[in-house]
């Protein structure tokens, strides 16, 4: 996993995904500097290391390249969680600590994803639903659990 994306890196990935095409740095110049005041060389210095760390791919276009992510920002996130998490003495819990900060839509967008992928993880995730008292109440012995009827 690459570290994680810098305030400026992020601004401009932020326009790339936004955008999802292509892009010069000169758009990318036009747009960051409607919120700050930016050169096109750091501009251009950014794309360059973004295209160094393997974050976007570039084809040249006259003398300037165009630039386009390799992956979208929901990927970035997914890795940055699996990271986060990966690093955790106690996953269960750091699990529990996570979805206890999560607001009521998140926990639906959870619920959600965990319907989409059960069947093709191998697992009947769809009988194991999200809820208020889910999170706030994590079983002694997580893997001891049983599942729960579908809703």
């Amino acid at each position: 996993m690459p570290r994680p994306l810098g305030e400026l890196e992020d601004s401009v990935m932020t326009r790339v995904w936004k955008w999802n095409r292509p892009v010069t740095v000169r758009e990318v110049l036009e747009d960051l500097q409607q919120e700050r005041s930016i050169a096109y060389t750091t501009v251009m210095t950014v794309l360059d290391n973004l295209h160094q760390k393997g974050w976007v791919r570039r084809e040249a276009e006259g003398r300037a390249y165009r630039y386009e992510a390799v992956s979208t920002r929901a990927a970035y996130a997914a890795a940055l969680m699996n990271e986060a998490w990966s690093r955790s003495d106690n996953p269960a819990a750091a699990l529990v600590a996570f979805f206890g900060m999560m607001s009521a839509e998140q926990r639906e967008a959870l619920s959600d994803a965990m319907r989409i992928i059960g069947p093709a993880a191998g697992a009947p995730i769809s009988q194991v639903p999200i809820s208020e008292d889910a999170v706030t109440q994590a079983p002694e012995n997580p893997g001891a659990a049983e599942p729960q009827a579908e809703r």
